[in-house]
C-alpha cells in the first residue's frame, strides 16, 4: 500500500500535534483542523491504514494514536521543515562562540551549553580527534635540581604539561638545546606521525649529558602525547529530562541518566558517526539502551577538516526540524570562528 498524499498530510498532522503536546491525536482532533478537509470517519479509515503500514501505533490507554519510529523517520527525511532561527537565537549562538575565541576547548564547552539552553535538550561536544592535532612547540621548563616541567604546545592551542623526575644533572642551557632539538624534529607533525618518531636515535652518541636528558625526558614526552589524543566530551542539560513528560516516570529518567554516565562508550559511538548532520532515530540506534531516544550529530571543522562532533540526545518525540537548523547554524558558526582563529594566527606568525 502506497502512501498517497492525503495519507501524508494526515501523518505529517499527527507527528505535529504529537510532537508538542506529547498526547496520543484522535481522528476528532485531526478533523478539526483546517488544512485536513475531511470527515472523521475517513481520517479514521487512513489512520487505520497508517497503522497497518507500521507509521502509527495505538497505545493501549489511549484511543488516539502516535508516531513510530518508521514514522519519524519518514518526516525527517520527506516531511519536515527547517526553521529559520530567531535573531535573539542568531545573536545567542554568535556572541556566546565569538566571544572566547582564544580558548578552543573553551569554545567547544560553550557552544554544548547554548545547544542545550536553545533546544531544551541534553547537548554535547566531542573535542577533536586528536591523532591529527599538529604539534607547535616542546618546552623544558626548570622547576628544581630533580625535576623540570615538558610542556607540549599543539597548533588547536592544546597545553600539555608534565613533571619529569631527572636522575641525572642538567643546566639551563642543556633544557633548552633539547627543548629546541626536540621542536625542531617535531614541529609540523601530528600527534600520530611524532609517536613514531623517537630523536634519541638522533643524538650524537659523544654527548652524554644530552643523551642522559633525552632518556629521561622521551619516554615521559611519548606518554604525554597518548594522553593527549584522549578527546574531551561535554555534556549540557542532563537536568533537562525531567521536564519531559517522556522521562517523568523516575525509573526511565534513572535509565538514561546511567546511559549518559557511559561516557567511554557515548564518545566511542559518536567518534564513528559520519561527517554531516546525522539522525538516529530510536530502533535505528543499535544499542538497546537508546532504542528509546534520537540521536542528532553534527560535525565542525577547522581549516576544512572534520575535527569534532556536536549534537543533542532525547526522545524520539523530538522537533526534528527546529533542532536540526539550531545545529546547522551552531556548526556553521563554529566553522566560522575557527577560520577566524586560524587567520588570526597566521597573521601573529
Amino acid at each position: 500500500m502506497e502512501l498517497s498524499e492525503r495519507k501524508l498530510k494526515i501523518l505529517q498532522a499527527i507527528i505535529g500535534d504529537y510532537v508538542r503536546t506529547a498526547e496520543p491525536v484522535g481522528s476528532r482532533t485531526l478533523s478539526k483542523k483546517p488544512e485536513l478537509d475531511y470527515s472523521p470517519a475517513t481520517i479514521r479509515n487512513e489512520m487505520a491504514d497508517l497503522e497497518e503500514m507500521g507509521y502509527l501505533t495505538h497505545p493501549h490507554t489511549s484511543a488516539g494514536r502516535v508516531p513510530s519510529d518508521k514514522a519519524y523517520r519518514l518526516y525527517v527525511n520527506a516531511l519536515m521543515e527547517k526553521k529559520e532561527l530567531s535573531k535573539e537565537e542568531k545573536n545567542i549562538i554568535a556572541e556566546r562562540l565569538h566571544s572566547t575565541t582564544d580558548e578552543f576547548e573553551k569554545t567547544i564547552e560553550h557552544a554544548a551549553s547554548v545547544l542545550s539552553e536553545i533546544t531544551n535538550l541534553t547537548s554535547f561536544a566531542l573535542t577533536p580527534k586528536k591523532s591529527e592535532d599538529v604539534l607547535k612547540f616542546i618546552n623544558l621548563l626548570p622547576v628544581d635540581e630533580d625535576t623540570v616541567v615538558l610542556m607540549i604546545v599543539s597548533e588547536s592551542g592544546k597545553v600539555s604539561n608534565k613533571a619529569v623526575h631527572m636522575s641525572v644533572p642538567y643546566t639551563d642551557e642543556n633544557l633548552q638545546l633539547l627543548s629546541k632539538t626536540m621542536t625542531y624534529n617535531y614541529k609540523g607533525k601530528t600527534i600520530s606521525q611524532a609517536l613514531t618518531n623517537n630523536i634519541i636515535a638522533n643524538f650524537e652518541t659523544d654527548i652524554v649529558a644530552m643523551s642522559g636528558l633525552a632518556e629521561d625526558v622521551m619516554p615521559n614526552f611519548m606518554k604525554t602525547l597518548e594522553d593527549m589524543l584522549n578527546v574531551n566530551l561535554y555534556m549540557e542539560g542532563l537536568t533537562n529530562i525531567f521536564d519531559i513528560p517522556e522521562y517523568s516516570d523516575l525509573s526511565k529518567a534513572r535509565s538514561f541518566i546511567e546511559m549518559l554516565s557511559q561516557k567511554e562508550e557515548l564518545t566511542k559511538k559518536l567518534i564513528e558517526r559520519d561527517d554531516g548532520i546525522i539522525v538516529t532515530i530510536g530502533e535505528e540506534n543499535p544499542e538497546d539502551i537508546m532504542q528509546d531516544c534520537s540521536l542528532i550529530t553534527a560535525s565542525y571543522h577547522v581549516d576544512g577538516k572534520l575535527v569534532g562532533k556536536i549534537g543533542v540526545i532525547g526522545p524520539t518525540r523530538m522537533k526534528y526540524g527546529e533542532v536540526t537548523s539550531i545545529i546547522e547554524y551552531l556548526t556553521d558558526n563554529l566553522n566560522n570562528t575557527f577560520k577566524l582563529e586560524s587567520g588570526g594566527n597566521e597573521e601573529d606568525e
